[in-house]
Order: structure tokens, then C-alpha cells, then sequence
């Protein structure tokens, strides 16, 4: 598993830690209207600090269990992106779910594109899992080439599949098959 890897611009991708509720705070304020138009409507407890420490905390839960590995982009001492490998799952299915976002001022630097070969990296080889799925909005494009830069075959559209901005959204559905080994376990 890496500690960390250097980006695009000399971003760091490294594991969160309990000491980032602040910083994440501070990003996700910051890209809190960039980010409207994909993301389901937040609690207001999210917009806090003691929010994001509860957050945080549950991340940090998740990925001592094994079901999660999540990840910071940081430039310096600001956070201006996040990746993840969730709902990781081992045995036959040996798959895990996918998720990035990059801060507006970072956008179309490449940082989502490096992260994600890293995280499929990760999976591979040491998760050792066959597959990573994703899900983009119809509207999100340029997510969309980062997957399919990435290697990732669209594979389908979730018709009403999250709730965003008042209504029920479709989503497309994307694929990577990292490998043709058998399960091994974690």
C-alpha cells in the first residue's frame, strides 16, 4: 500500500488522517458551488468542523475494517482533492467502487487522472481486486474522460439513480477490469 505519490503540479496523494477534519472543511466550503450541479444535498452538520471530524471519523472506521481506503491531494499545506476506493468488497466479487474529486482551481491539471491510475494500481496489486466500478452524472464530462483515459469501459446508465438538485438524475456506469486472476484473500 503507498504512503503517498506524487501528482501532476507536485501534488501529494496521501491517506487521510484524524488531523484533516479542518483542512477538508476548508476545501469542500471552498468548491461548495463547483460542486452543486454532482453532489447530493449535504447536512448542515457537514459545513461544520464538528461535522467533518464525525466524517473523518467514520472514514478512518471504514478503512480499518478493510471497505475503504480514502485519500487526500494536498498542495502544500491545502487539501484540493480526495479520491477513494470504497464499498471494497473481496471473495468472489473482489471489486471496489471508485470516487475522486478536484478543487475548481486544480481542475484539468490531470490530479483525478493520476489519482485514479494510482488507486487502480492499489487495487490490483495489493488489494488484489478484479474490478473497480464508477458512476458519473450525465452532465459530468470531463469525469467522464478521466475514466475512460483511465481505461474504463462505460458500461451502462442507471436510469433515477440519485437525487441531486431536487430531482431524481440518471447516472452512467463505468467499469475497469484490472485482471483475469482468482480471488485471493485480503
Amino acid at each position: 500500500m503507498i504512503t503517498s505519490a506524487v501528482l501532476p503540479g507536485g501534488v501529494r496523494l496521501r491517506p487521510l488522517d484524524s488531523g484533516d477534519a479542518s483542512a477538508l472543511l476548508d476545501a469542500y466550503v471552498r468548491n461548495r458551488e463547483h460542486f452543486r450541479p454532482f453532489d447530493p444535498e449535504r447536512p448542515e452538520s457537514f459545513w461544520t468542523l464538528d461535522g467533518q471530524r464525525t466524517r473523518l471519523d467514520s472514514l478512518l472506521r471504514q478503512q480499518e475494517e478493510g471497505t475503504l481506503l480514502a485519500y487526500a491531494m494536498q498542495r502544500d499545506d491545502l487539501v484540493v482533492g480526495g479520491a477513494s476506493l470504497n464499498t471494497i468488497a473481496f471473495g468472489p466479487l473482489c471489486s471496489a467502487n471508485l470516487g475522486y474529486w478536484v478543487d475548481v482551481a486544480e481542475a484539468g491539471r490531470g490530479l483525478a487522472s493520476a489519482a485514479v491510475d494510482v488507486l487502480c494500481g492499489i487495487a490490483d496489486r495489493d488489494l488484489g481486486l478484479h474490478r473497480v466500478q464508477a458512476t458519473t452524472s450525465r452532465a459530468n464530462v470531463a469525469s467522464q474522460r478521466v475514466l475512460t483515459k483511465n481505461g474504463f469501459e462505460q458500461y451502462g446508465t442507471a436510469r433515477d439513480y440519485i437525487y441531486i438538485n431536487g430531482e431524481w438524475q440518471d447516472s452512467f456506469l463505468f467499469e475497469r477490469i484490472l485482471n483475469s486472476r482468482p480471488p485471493t484473500s485480503p
